[in-house]
């Protein structure tokens, strides 16, 4: 054993240190550490000194000593070579991505029971509104004190205050009582013969224990899940580990009951939503091997697996994820790149794949599977547009009359109706009628959002919010305030006044926010205890409903706004998949779209069906200007509190480029969104032929740049947003 290691801490300001290794210590790459800096301690991962070179090199004899090793298995080879990938290719620092690896501070703990909190019914004496508000977020949600008041939005203070009033108790829990295993053989599906044939393909794919990144590409309702999990079904009989990444925390409780049907337990879930105690347990579970199936969302990807066997990436088209804050990964691509350094199978699973993997596809790099049909008797629901030119609403509403009509039908029959707008909150903008005053966010250059259901104002950036007055502040005119344009609460509106009998529900994130709530909105749907939904994209993928037989979309123009470079296939994917919601039973389904460009490529792509000359139009487009998969950008945004600063710096990043042959850099230029979290903002884009290495030209470009603290600058390779 060597007697000095490198050490890779987590901080993201510093490079890898090396350190002695006292007598008696054993390390090896891969061990959490605990290492010396200055008075403080920090975690530490202890790497190949020849894969991570040092700034500086130190002797023997001025090295500080290892204070100990950390008690679970050293982070293996495969995820050691992923974080170097991803560090690499999007630009980060290697200690940002170690950092998402040991995600559970409290994994690396020792001791096996903690202390929670729950409520016990009990109402205080004194009940304060933020007490209040406290009990009722709460409900049955189990915890500790700071978790439960993040999710009540109240202060530690309030919490413990509700204990020591008897509201709230203290409860000891075991924190690593193992997961029972699912079983291969409790409930396998009946596969009809193209869902037989591309569940064997996959199956064989899991026993050859190879690399095989495999594109499974069926419409909305062709059994794609009940296909995968035959893989699933095959590692899990081999006793490997499988991850199966769900894009939205929502999705995760249907998926959840879909797996218990198939398998006979719940597999392991790893997403935002869970406790401290709940994290600790999945973390150690996933690493010593003992958690055979982890669902979870992107973060989920970086888990120190023990023996993984397979990646299933579900809706692998969607935007949600890239990762927007710190390391600016994607997790389809990154996923990809596990699969390749773990030796396993990869799968994508899809009724939109995106334009990217239509093209590794065409280059022979993944294997395609199709599922044309819908699973059992359920067929494709018929769609049409409603041109709002021709057909428009009646003054003051959003609703055509057809669409109209169309909802009295369904309701008539028993049967239920799903209302698509993706645009949270009762109005986009509001102003006053009097002087025109404009609501819009002091820490963002963004309108406050009205959500009249919280009877407040809300950014929907950066958070800020505000009670909604009752007088403008500009001319302090009373009942003069007006909302502009639709969101979700006001199309609920619209579908009470018009269907006062029916029951109407309104999911977003914002009524949706955790895997309880979701399973919450199942069971009613479920029973026919909700006859019109009202909802965002978090109802456009994941969801089974076999009496939902109509859908709506509102607004279909709506994604096609802001001038993104993918703005047409993310509205083809996204009213592709929420039409995939109709008619998945045996009962037909209806689609109607509302738009008032029904000639546009992407809505006759839609009503045809003919999603294969949408996309062969959308890839020649792509093509033809260079952009991705053809292509490759990158975004330098430059920000500070101060204006003047970040505009500066921004020129001095653009003056700095370098002349690379087949590489341009625009701007810099205000970003769409030029003030951020009270930030000013400026942008650069990076557009460079594929073939060009594009992260060592940045490297080299802004590593010879120096710019004050006050000044942030960050690179998005492969940008999804453009704001």
């Amino acid at each position: 054993m060597s007697s000095r290691a490198r050490v890779l801490v987590l901080n993201s300001a510093l490079g890898p240190l090396d350190y002695r290794v006292p007598a008696g210590m054993a390390v090896e790459p891969g061990s959490v550490v605990i290492a010396p800096l200055g008075p403080r301690q920090l975690l530490g991962v202890v790497w190949e000194p020849e894969r991570l070179p040092s700034d500086a090199e130190v002797g023997d004899n001025r090295l500080r000593p290892l204070l100990g090793t950390v008690d679970v298995p050293p982070l293996a080879a495969p995820l050691r070579r992923l974080v170097e990938w991803t560090a690499d290719y999007y630009l980060a620092p290697p200690a940002a991505v170690v950092r998402m690896t040991l995600a559970s501070t409290s994994a690396l703990e020792g001791s096996r029971t903690a202390t929670e909190y729950r409520a016990t019914g009990i109402v205080p004496p004194r009940l304060t509104p933020q007490r209040e508000q406290a009990l009722e977020r709460i409900g049955d949600r189990q915890g500790l004190i700071r978790e439960l008041a993040t999710a009540a939005d109240v202060s530690d203070a309030v919490i413990r205050g509700l204990v020591k009033a008897g509201a709230i108790e203290a409860v000891e829990v075991a924190i690593d009582s193992p997961y029972p295993h699912p079983d291969p053989a409790f409930g396998p599906p009946q596969l009809a013969g193209e869902q037989q044939a591309a569940a064997a393909t996959l199956v064989e794919g899991v026993a050859a224990h190879a690399f095989r990144p495999t594109l499974l590409d069926g419409v909305t309702g062709s059994g794609k899940t009940e296909v995968y999990f035959e893989a699933v079904a095959e590692a899990i009989r081999q006793g490997r580990q499988c991850l199966v990444l769900l894009p939205e925390i929502a999705l995760t409780e249907p998926f959840l009951k879909r797996f218990h049907d198939r398998f006979g337990c719940e597999p392991v879930a790893w997403h935002s939503g869970l406790r401290s105690t709940q994290r600790r347990r999945a973390w150690r579970a996933i690493a010593n091997g003992e958690a055979l199936v982890t669902v979870g969302a992107r973060s989920a990807l970086f888990l120190p697996y023990r023996n993984l066997g397979l990646i299933v990436v579900d809706e692998a088209h969607e935007t949600s994820f890239k990762q927007e804050e710190g390391v600016h990964y994607h997790a389809r691509d990154v996923a990809v790149m596990r699969g390749k350094f773990e030796g396993c199978p990869v799968i994508l699973a899809s009724a939109t794949p995106a334009i990217e993997t239509r093209q590794q596809v065409a280059l022979g790099r993944y294997a395609e599977l199709k599922l044309p049909g819908r699973y059992g008797a359920a067929e494709m629901p018929t769609i049409e547009a409603i041109d709002l030119i021709q057909q428009p609403p009646e003054r003051g509403r959003w609703l055509a009359p057809k669409l109209v009509t169309a909802l009295e039908e369904t309701l008539a029959k028993g049967e239920q109706s799903l209302l698509f707008l993706n645009r949270r909150g009762y109005a986009p903008l509001t102003l006053c009628r009097t002087c025109g005053h404009r609501f819009q966010c002091p820490n963002c250059t963004a309108w406050m959002v009205e959500h009249r259901l919280t009877r407040r104002l809300a950014c929907h950036h950066c958070g800020h919010v505000l009670p909604t007055p009752r007088a403008c502040p500009e001319c302090k005119e009373e009942d003069s305030l007006v909302a502009c344009g639709p969101g979700v609460e006001r199309i609920a509106d619209e579908v009470t006044a018009l269907f006062p009998e029916a029951k109407t529900a309104v999911v977003t994130s914002d009524t949706i926010w955790s895997p309880a709530k979701a399973a919450e909105f199942v069971g009613r749907m479920e029973a026919g205890d909700i006859d019109i939904v009202v909802g965002t994209q978090l109802v456009t993928k994941g969801y089974h409903f076999p009496n939902l037989t109509l859908v709506g979309v509102v607004d279909a123009d709506l994604g096609l706004e802001g001038g993104d470079l993918r703005a047409a296939e993310r509205t083809f994917q996204q009213i592709r998949q929420v039409s995939g919601r109709a008619g998945r039973g045996a009962k037909p389904g209806h689609v109607f779209i509302q738009t008032h460009s029904p000639k546009a490529q992407v809505m006759q792509a839609l009503v045809t069906g003919d999603a294969d000359a949408f996309y062969e139009a959308e890839t020649e487009a792509r093509r033809d200007a260079g952009a991705p998969p053809f292509g490759r950008y990158a975004a330098i945004v430059v920000s500070s509190e101060e204006q003047a600063c970040a505009n500066e710096i921004a020129r001095l990043v653009a003056r700095s480029a370098p002349q690379v042959d087949g590489m341009a850099v625009y701007g810099p230029a205000p970003a769409p969104l030029a003030m951020l979290r009270g930030r000013h903002r400026y942008r650069l884009l990076v557009h460079a032929r594929r073939a060009l290495d594009v992260q060592d030209v940045i490297r080299d470009w802004l590593g010879a740049l120096d710019w004050p603290a006050k000044a942030r600058v960050t690179v998005d390779v492969d940008p999804y947003n453009f704001l």
